[in-house]
């Protein structure tokens, strides 16, 4: 029997946490089953639609290379074989940051897509069901994100809403990341809080919009 799939994205909602100044989630119902038609007595709204307004780095989301590189590639030219295969899920435990001391035994290989799980599993999206942003994230530093390109790993998946810290690093991380000659594509906002380490089989498909920065998606992993 082929052991259950793990869903690690965090669930869109309306308010939900996003990054400070990014336009704030809404879920709304823009018609309700049942309702009256306007104009159309004796006649009711056969279904329900529901409207969304959000960022394109809503909650579980990615980054494409255009995020910060200006003729970046777009979300709709993201290789399949970035979100799906064969991963790892590397559990870190630096205080402040995920840095390249830490990593080093791991041994990262070139074309390999890992996910990081740190103390943001648990601290930051507990928080995040009050909509409070955590400013105090665990976060790869620029020198980190050379390390990761350098190695040429090819997907990096981390448990916030950012690579790059809120303090530091976030635009230079991001910028070494995305804008390296084999970009790293970047999967941000995942809940590793229920993840153990080890290898897994990953499935995360973001949203084809063309031209985009970035995109909602949906995670899940499979324990090999």
């Amino acid at each position: 029997m082929a052991k259950p799939w793990i869903d690690i994205t965090v669930e869109m909602r309306d308010g939900m946490v996003q990054w400070p100044g990014d336009p704030v989630c809404r879920v709304s119902l823009h018609v309700k089953l049942g309702d009256p038609i306007p104009g159309q007595p004796g006649k009711t709204i056969p279904c329900n639609l529901t409207k969304l307004a959000l960022s394109a780095h809503t909650g579980t989301h990615m980054d494409a290379p255009r995020h910060f590189v200006a003729k970046g590639a777009t979300m709709e030219t993201m290789p399949l074989d970035a979100v799906l295969g064969r991963c790892r899920v590397i559990e870190l435990k630096h205080k402040t940051a995920i840095t390249v001391e830490e990593l080093k035994p791991y041994k990262l290989k070139r074309g390999e897509r890992v996910l990081f799980k740190t103390r943001n599993s648990i601290k930051s999206w507990r928080m995040a069901k009050t909509s409070t942003f955590d400013e105090d994230f665990i976060y790869i530093p620029a020198p980190t994100a050379q390390y990761l390109v350098d190695i040429g790993v090819m997907t990096v998946g981390v448990d916030y809403l950012s690579v790059g810290g809120y303090n530091k690093d976030g635009v230079e991380c991001h910028q070494i990341m995305l804008g390296a000659k084999q970009p790293i594509w970047i999967i941000e906002g995942l809940n590793l809080a229920k993840v153990k380490p080890g290898k897994y089989e990953l499935a995360c498909l973001p949203l084809k919009i063309v031209g985009a920065d970035g995109a909602p998606c949906r995670a899940v992993l499979r324990a090999l």
